[in-house]
């Protein structure tokens, strides 16, 4: 569009010239007055070219072109031809004593009326064309005082031909700005709505992170930290030792548990599902973790599986398996208890763990209040809790001081592994 209209702008200033000459030239060989014909044909021409140069061409003007940036609105005909329309007029009043010394420059009227519609709105430029196309019909007939129906005609008819060219170019003009601004304004969007996609992606990133790190978190703290806990607990037992017989049981049990944690280790580093889960399923694996319980501590451990048997999308097995283990950790280090039992039950969409030993019980309103730190302790619960509530499920806890212990975790059953 700017080149077009860069186009027809040349094409307009090379008419007003190339009429400009012929007109001067028929009055010249006409007999019309030299001195005054060449002072109107040249204030004429340098009030068009000073003007032009100093206003714009109007159609340029519209797509930014020879004159001054106005930003992304378009402004109205009145705001960017304010300067314009006083050039006009004087352009009009030039034309007209031009036309006075001789009636051959009638013919630039041709270029004055493909300019009028550029600087005035449609009503002004209507009768100011109407009103050079009076001076062109009029001067002719007060010249020879005979008027034909061609004499009239002919200049109607190059006034509305020129009048419609100069309107539609404008119009076209017009319509191209704002189909170019609608194309920025969507590519403006566009690239808006890309910045937002990174930063959600951004978002989303940090907050897989930080539940990533939970994960992790809890996972070690269900199976290192326990281990450990399990392996100090033994080495504390060596002062009740008798005989090389039970130190050798003590450090096969501590061997034992410490390649169980390992093995657990590398599971946690490679996101891999339990070892104690990829051989027979959560219900095998529970009854390993009572076995392991009741050969270090000598807590009789049970454990009933309820109803049909369960096939869990493998994360679910993974959180009731570390429910278990931190369960049961907790059993080992604080209960005092002789018997722990451990149900796993399922219906259509849930399952159900419970944990129940005859220990000595505990406050459970007092354990990680909010604010607290886990530095020392106390996170086991409130992280289980966490696990479970990110797949929907949930843990409740029953307890007091010397009336054992009971907890139970339910999850959805899901349908996908």
């Amino acid at each position: 569009m700017h080149r077009v209209t860069r186009t027809l702008t040349v094409v307009q200033h090379v008419l007003f010239l190339v009429l400009a000459a012929v007109c001067v030239t028929r009055s010249w060989t006409t007999g019309a007055p030299r001195l005054p014909l060449l002072a109107a044909a040249a204030a004429l021409l340098i009030w068009y070219a000073v003007g032009l140069r100093l206003v714009g061409h109007p159609a340029a003007a519209a797509v930014g072109e020879d004159a001054p940036a106005s930003g992304d609105r378009v402004p109205s005909a009145g705001e960017r031809h304010l300067g314009g329309r006083w050039w006009l007029v004087g352009l009009v009043g030039l034309w007209f004593v031009l036309v006075l010394v001789s009636a051959e420059n009638v013919w630039l009227a041709f270029s004055l009326w493909l300019l009028i519609p550029h600087f005035l709105p449609l009503r002004p430029a209507i009768a100011l064309g109407v009103v050079v196309l009076a001076v062109v019909i009029w001067r002719p007939w007060a010249a020879t005082g005979e008027l034909t129906v061609a004499e009239a005609l002919g200049p109607a008819i190059g006034a509305l031909f020129a009048f419609a060219l100069s309107r539609g170019q404008h119009q076209l003009v017009r319509d191209a700005v704002e189909r170019q601004r609608l194309v920025d304004s969507l590519v403006r969007a566009q690239e808006e709505s890309a910045a937002l996609h990174d930063e959600l992606a951004t978002a989303q990133r940090e907050a897989g992170v930080l539940q990533e790190r939970g994960r992790l978190s809890r996972d070690i703290h269900d199976t290192l930290a326990q281990g450990f806990s399990s392996i100090v607990l033994l080495a504390r037992g060596r002062d009740v030792v008798r005989g090389e017989a039970e130190l050798r049981d003590v450090l096969a049990r501590i061997e034992e548990t410490a390649s169980t944690n390992l093995a657990e280790a590398r599971n946690v580093v490679s996101a891999l599902a339990p070892q104690s889960l990829s051989d027979n399923g959560l219900a095998q694996a529970l009854g390993r973790l009572l076995d392991t319980l009741t050969r270090e501590t000598g807590i009789r451990g049970e454990l009933r599986v309820e109803g049909e048997p369960l096939a869990l999308p493998t994360v679910r097995e993974v959180a009731l398996l570390r429910t278990a283990q931190g369960a049961l950790a907790n059993v080992r280090s604080h209960s005092r208890a002789s018997r722990v039992v451990v149900t796993l039950s399922g219906g259509d969409d849930r399952v159900l763990l419970e944990v129940v030993d005859d220990g000595q019980g505990f406050d459970p309103s007092a354990v990680a209040p909010p604010g607290s730190s886990f530095s020392h302790g106390g996170y086991g619960l409130p992280s289980t809790r966490a696990r479970l509530q990110e797949l929907g499920g949930g843990l409740e806890i029953e307890s007091a001081p010397g009336d054992g212990t009971a907890l139970s975790a339910h999850l959805p059953t899901g349908t996908t592994r």
